[in-house]
């Protein structure tokens, strides 16, 4: 009896100390506080729907030439749809002009070196990516394939400035379940802080991008919503960062 009772304790005892293990990684995150209350979640969503509804009229040639572009030069659709993770969690398709040759999701062994797939499979980007479409270079170089992303922001899926769109697999890999949680309570955006000081030039294996993309949750306003769009225009007339 004795000896079921010392095995009894030892199990607590290690119960215990694991628990306080956990508890105590948690408590070294750094906290971190979403700002924005309702007047401001209501001046962004209207500034969403004007502004993204005005680009659309204004820029509709631009887009009706990209996309004529797009279907001339080589086969498969105009459009790319990719599942990203929105808000609150929720799974959403978000539009870009197609960059790639069509098989390039399917049969990315025709294309890439066993390195280049590991640093597909890890940040979604490549240096010299040759599955990319001689007009997908100059749409990605310019930005102009994320046009299509708004008709996003219009329906509100997106929104013009917040944390990138990104797919499951990268919250589950290089987010603690603390920053998933608060990630997931903003909307993402067309363009956002890591976009404007980091973009291509900072990774997940390093932990700047998760850095960038959480440093906006605590300053989001209006004024520094302006602010990143602003700051987005010289990022991508300099080609910051683009691949």
């Amino acid at each position: 009896m004795a000896k079921d009772s010392s095995g009894s304790v030892a199990v607590v005892e290690q119960e215990i100390e694991t628990t306080q293990k956990i508890v105590t990684k948690s408590e070294q995150e750094e906290e971190i506080v979403i700002k924005g209350g309702k007047a401001y979640a209501f001046f962004k969503r209207a500034f969403d729907i004007v502004s993204s509804g005005l680009v659309i009229l204004v820029f509709s040639w631009l887009l009706i030439i990209l996309a004529l572009l797009v279907k001339l030069t080589s086969k498969g659709p105009v459009l790319f749809k990719d599942e990203r993770v929105g808000l609150h969690g929720k799974k959403i398709k978000v539009y870009k002009f197609r960059s790639m040759y069509i098989d390039a999701e399917t049969n990315v062994e025709k294309y890439l070196t066993p390195e280049q797939i590991e640093q597909w499979n890890t940040e979604r980007k490549i240096d010299k990516d040759p599955r990319i479409t001689p007009i997908g270079r100059f749409t990605r170089k310019t930005s102009l394939d994320e046009l299509p992303q708004l008709f996003n922001i219009f329906l509100g899926s997106l929104s013009v400035v917040g944390p990138r769109p990104v797919k499951q697999f990268e919250l589950d890999e290089n987010y603690t379940p603390y920053q998933k949680e608060k990630l997931l309570q903003v909307k993402p955006g067309l363009t956002g802080y890591w976009q404007v000081y980091g973009r291509s030039n900072v990774d997940y294996a390093s932990g700047q991008r998760q850095k960038e993309e959480l440093a906006y949750l605590p300053k989001r306003s209006c004024l520094f919503d302006l602010k990143l769009l602003f700051l987005t225009i010289p990022a991508v007339l300099k080609h910051r960062g683009a691949k």
